[in-house]
């Protein structure tokens, strides 16, 4: 059977009309069918990965001012869940209840913990968001989950279809690209509706740095074992870091746009991280995104250790420029030099804290507020199609590359079972050759 060709384009109507609006997303106040499975006044939580990111995201739902338990957890690795589950004991005693009958290990861990919830943090690698997203809605829970939320067209397509059924079943789903619940975006954003630069036509949007961890590869460790524990550098997990980490300011673009590029081109390779410790991955991307009034974003990102780093956005519009950074900077110019407006820095509240309280305000009033995967998934998918250019030397187009039927993920998911990409006698990984590497 032909996958249905899909098109995002209709999107951009959403994505206007709710860029105003707190996190992006306010959708109402319509009363939800039932705020709690249990019918108590206690948020049940239930935590899907528990690493570093996952215990950070429990730690922010633990701290809002609502009553709220955790009472489940679930991961791959026991030590995993038992390093987070101390980190949050030493800090949440009161709210934590997570006996060990709902501690669940493995592959289907989720759908032992996600049944006993009312609402589900969902931060696993991301290429499982997908599977744990749908089986969330499914399941009725009111969702926050990690970005990215998807690794590949399939994985992107299956994230689109279950938001439409949150959507009519009013589930709550608050994403965690962060920049959309920071002051200095949100008030810059106002602004920039207003006129303030007029319409943008180019912009820069980076994130270099010097990389991230590397695990060692241990004795007895099957390929499966290696790659989970090795995540970041193997793209079923991960997506490269273009999707992982680069989406953050790859969303900002899209948001200042109100839309998704119509076309990718760009050039990407392995000039520092070049051994078999760093998987398949590449080190640098740069791109250029076209959008449909024919704007360019230039995108760049790379991990070179020693280099000077930079995580930031600039646009250009027809009256005027802006300067934007995580650090919670913004400063708006005209042509003229003359400034128009610059944003205090000092107390600003902290975006990922904030996710979580407007999520939990929603959830313990009973209210349907966010739906935030639609830019969610379109912003992900912007940095699946930089990764599908950079790896294959083409321009690629948004409609073409959703409709590809290419999966990244493995065919069984075991400790014994061999994931797609495997290493050569002398454990390197093949790496996606421009020219040759068929992506779509």
């Amino acid at each position: 059977m032909k996958t249905p060709k899909i098109n995002l384009q209709e999107r951009r109507d959403f994505l206007k009309a709710t860029a105003m609006l707190a996190g992006g997303a306010m959708l109402s106040s319509i009363p939800l069918a039932g705020a709690y499975a249990s019918g108590s006044d206690t948020i049940k939580i239930a935590l899907i990965g528990c690493g570093d990111r996952g215990t950070g995201a429990a730690f922010q739902a633990l701290s809002t001012k609502f009553n709220i338990k955790l009472v489940a957890m679930a991961d791959a690795f026991q030590d995993r869940l038992d390093s987070s589950y101390q980190s949050l004991s030493s800090k949440f005693a009161a709210k934590m209840d997570v006996p060990k009958e709902r501690q669940f290990v493995g592959f289907d861990a989720y759908l032992k913990a996600i049944p006993l919830a009312d609402v589900v943090l969902l931060t696993t690698p991301p290429g499982f968001r997908p599977i744990h997203f749908e089986e969330a809605v499914k399941q009725n829970k009111q969702v926050f989950m990690e970005k990215p939320v998807a690794v590949d067209a399939p994985g992107i397509r299956k994230v689109l279809a279950a938001a439409e059924e949150a959507k009519k079943k009013k589930l709550n789903v608050v994403v965690g690209l962060q920049r959309r619940y920071q002051t200095n975006y949100l008030e810059s954003m106002k602004r920039i509706n207003d006129g303030a630069i007029g319409d943008i036509m180019s912009g820069q949007v980076y994130w270099n740095s010097g990389g991230v961890w590397v695990r060692p590869r241990k004795a007895n460790q099957t390929e499966m074992e290696y790659q989970m524990r090795n995540w970041y550098y193997f793209n079923w997990l991960c997506g490269d870091h273009i999707v992982e980490q680069h989406v953050h300011n790859i969303d900002i673009a899209n948001w200042i746009k109100n839309g998704h590029p119509v076309s990718v081109q760009g050039t990407g390779s392995r000039a520092w991280r070049t051994g078999k410790d760093y998987g398949e991955i590449y080190d640098n991307h740069s791109i250029e995104l076209t959008y449909a009034d024919g704007a360019i974003i230039n995108s760049q990102c790379r991990h070179f250790e020693g280099i000077s780093n930079r995580v930031d956005e600039s646009f250009q519009g027809t009256k005027g420029k802006i300067y934007l950074s995580g650090s919670n900077q913004a400063i708006m110019k005209d042509y003229s030099g003359k400034e128009l407006y610059n944003h205090n820095t000092k107390g600003n509240a902290n975006p990922y804290q904030t996710e979580h309280d407007e999520l939990f305000d929603a959830v313990s009033k009973g209210e349907y507020r966010f739906s935030n995967v639609d830019y969610a998934a379109t912003s992900t998918f912007s940095a699946i199609i930089g990764r599908y250019a950079t790896y294959s030397g083409q321009t690629i187009k948004w409609d073409e590359a959703l409709a590809s039927n290419i999966s990244l993920m493995p065919e069984r998911f075991a400790w014994d079972a061999n994931p797609r990409l495997m290493p050569d006698e002398k454990g390197l990984y093949p790496i996606a050759m421009p020219g040759q590497a068929k992506v779509i």
